[in-house]
């Protein structure tokens, strides 16, 4: 049996009554009622012009010319290969090609591992142009070279003929923000510096390849927002966290807003020490902004506050970090904010793009936003106030046992919503192994690790963590149904041992062990997936990937299946029904169809999503580890498309090839 890609997995790097929600003032809430269908019918039918469809990232297409009655018939219509590809050794990079491509001004662009922009037409595949920024290779860029796409805008007020009235925005790994010509690909001169903004300027503590952009920005209401990737577990010196919006045209700064409020004048500086709040660093937002143009807000999805497992060093819960927040698009007001995590000392950044959608409750639509967590909770908050749609409660949480760390006494848990995992608690009874030997030792580390349950701290002996740091739900983030009233979302469901190890004491690194510096503080993190010894398989019970699709009138969950097979399992029985770790978002589309990849098997999907069966597949090169969109073309024929190119998180050999599949054509 092929073994090596789970082994490898084990070194992957990887108080009111609703504490979590805090608002500035009745007085900054919009008075209008807009719904989010008016998000998505503001979009051409055939486009898909920004990484999640819409700007409130429904990821839901009108299109069915694909429908589940002729799914079974689709087929790879072309193939493009990017050729911009690293294995690891020369450059000392691993490229992960997790790019989702927009339509939009009937051309297709996407952007590659190394930042490359590039123009396709969309019947053939057929490169129009493409620019390369020039990222310097020879940089250590960490965990792997990454970028997940571009953005579009066209300004209304420029003539036709004038160059760049139609733009493509990308922010880079080495942090820059560029303007492009739609049609030509070349650089706006009337935007920064020859078209270039360094995004640089002005954060403190940068490293190359620790400080970058590896999400697409958003653009709202002729405003480009941008936030960051800062390198996890370096240490409290890092990069501060701070969110920026630019002018579309000018690229002159409009506002900035730093997650951690360090002005006394500042929302949430009173949860703060005032030492804590100028030492504390990150809570960044590295995945997708979304949306809300009609009300001029945009829905910010940030991350802890650094480092990530120990938080000695910033005291209280830490407010606006692992937050939905709230900002005025055009100034870069503070609105509102609702925190997920209290304090976080697991990663559980918010990695999923806020999703605007309606709920209908008490004879009303509310106007919403949805969230999933890496811990696999779902929460559904008002769009204007951040309250709570459903209910969410405190509950009291194990405490931390370590010298110096004050972990929150209470956690936010949803209450119309199961936790997504379908735990939340792991014992010995609950382990899975291949083997006697795997089971026991599985067994084993679960009786000696902390393992009280979700928010169980970090601990010296060693912690069970499940889910893990990559969920629950990463940044695949959610689908909505408006035709079955559903959100649809991809969840991990896999054990790690996360441990805190005393700085002045020597040790020894376990098996398939990640060591975290976390300089700075009086502790390294060690971190591992915990897999069985013999066959390296998950050792919690299976399904370890799935597909959940919740309902919005209620909150209840409507189906649940596993995705994915882990490749080497093909001959044990019943392993198909185990699913896979998967990195990858569903998208919907009204041919009843759910198309999702990500996981370890390389394989396209699409679903029905009244029921979660599965209606077709496709093998892929590699893995096809990003979320696939789908338009139809000027010549009438609807695509589906995904970019392949693996993982370094699973293991899965980097690729560098977009396909796009489509009904035979008559």
């Amino acid at each position: 049996m092929r073994w090596r890609r789970l082994r490898a997995l084990a070194f992957a790097g990887a108080l009111p009554a609703v504490a979590g929600w805090s608002c500035r003032s009745s007085d900054d809430v919009g008075s209008r009622t807009g719904l989010a269908d008016g998000l998505a019918s503001a979009v051409p039918e055939d486009d898909w012009p920004a990484y999640g469809r819409d700007l409130g990232g429904a990821r839901f297409s009108p299109l069915s010319q694909v429908n589940r009655h002729n799914v079974a018939q689709l087929e790879a219509a072309w193939t493009y290969q990017t050729g911009d590809v690293a294995n690891g050794t020369t450059p000392p990079n691993t490229t992960t090609f997790q790019s989702t491509p927009i339509y939009v001004f009937g051309t297709l662009y996407l952007s590659t591992g190394f930042d490359r922009v590039i123009a396709l037409d969309p019947d053939t595949g057929r490169e129009k142009w493409s620019f390369n920024p020039q990222l310097d290779v020879n940089v250590h860029y960490v965990p792997s070279m990454t970028s997940r796409g571009v953005a579009s805008w066209e300004d209304a007020a420029a003539s036709n003929e004038t160059a760049c009235r139609r733009r493509i925005f990308v922010a880079t790994l080495d942090a820059r923000l560029i303007a492009l010509d739609a049609l030509s690909g070349l650089p706006c001169a009337s935007f920064g510096q020859a078209g270039t903004l360094d995004l640089k300027q002005g954060i403190s503590d940068v490293v190359p390849g620790q400080y970058g952009m590896t999400s697409p920005p958003t653009v709202v209401n002729g405003v480009v927002v941008v936030g960051s990737m800062v390198q996890d577990g370096i240490g409290t010196r890092v990069p501060e966290g701070v969110v920026r919006g630019f002018d579309a045209r000018t690229g002159a700064r409009r506002w900035s807003w730093d997650p951690i409020p360090r002005r006394r004048s500042d929302e949430g500086n009173d949860a703060w020490s005032p030492e804590d709040a100028q030492r504390a660093r990150a809570a960044n937002v590295w995945s997708i902004i979304t949306a809300d143009p009609e009300r001029d807000l945009v829905f910010l999805p940030t991350s802890s506050p650094a480092p990530d497992y120990y938080g000695g060093l910033r005291k209280g819960p830490g407010p606006h970090a692992n937050s939905v927040v709230a900002l005025r698009a055009s100034t870069g007001q503070f609105v509102w904010a609702f925190q997920v995590v209290h304090h976080d000392i697991w990663d559980y950044d918010i990695a999923a793009a806020p999703a605007l959608l309606d709920v209908p409750r008490d004879g009303r639509k509310v106007a919403a936003v949805a969230v999933g967590t890496k811990n696999g909770h779902l929460f559904v908050l008002d769009r204007d106030l951040g309250k709570p749609v459903f209910p969410v409660e405190e509950r009291l949480v194990p405490p931390s046992d370590v010298p110096g760390e004050e972990a929150s006494r209470t956690q936010p848990f949803p209450v119309a919503t199961p936790n997504l995992t379908g735990e939340t608690r792991v014992t010995p009874a609950d382990a899975f192994g291949l083997t006697p030997v795997d089971l026991a030792a599985c067994q084993a580390t679960i009786a000696t690790s902390r393992a009280e349950g979700m928010f169980t701290p970090p601990s010296i002996q060693g912690t069970l963590m499940f889910p893990g740091p990559l969920g629950g739900v990463n940044w695949g983030g959610l689908a909505t149904d408006a035709q079955n009233g559903l959100l649809i979302t991809s969840v991990n469901r896999f054990p790690y041992v996360v441990r805190l190890i005393p700085r002045d004491k020597p040790y020894v690194r376990l098996p398939g062990e990640e060591i975290a510096e976390q300089a700075g503080t009086p502790y390294r993190l060690g971190r591992r997936a915990l897999l069985g010894p013999v066959f390296p398989l998950p050792c919690t019970k299976p399904p370890w990937g799935k597909l959940v699709a919740i309902d919005v009138r209620t909150g209840a969950i409507r189906w649940d299946v596993p995705i994915g097979r882990i490749p080497g399992t093909e001959l044990i029985p019943g392993s198909d029904h185990w699913g896979s770790m998967l990195l990858g978002g569903p998208i919907v589309t009204a041919g009843g169809l759910v198309f999702i990849a990500g996981t370890m098997d390389n394989v396209l999907r699409a679903v029905d999503s009244a029921s979660g069966q599965e209606l077709w597949h496709a093998a892929l090169p590699t893995g096809g580890q990003a979320t696939p969109m789908t338009y139809r073309s000027p010549k009438g024929r609807q695509f589906v498309v995904i970019a392949a190119g693996g993982s370094v998180f699973l293991a899965s050999k980097p690729g560098d090839t977009l396909t796009a599949f489509a009904l035979p054509e008559p």
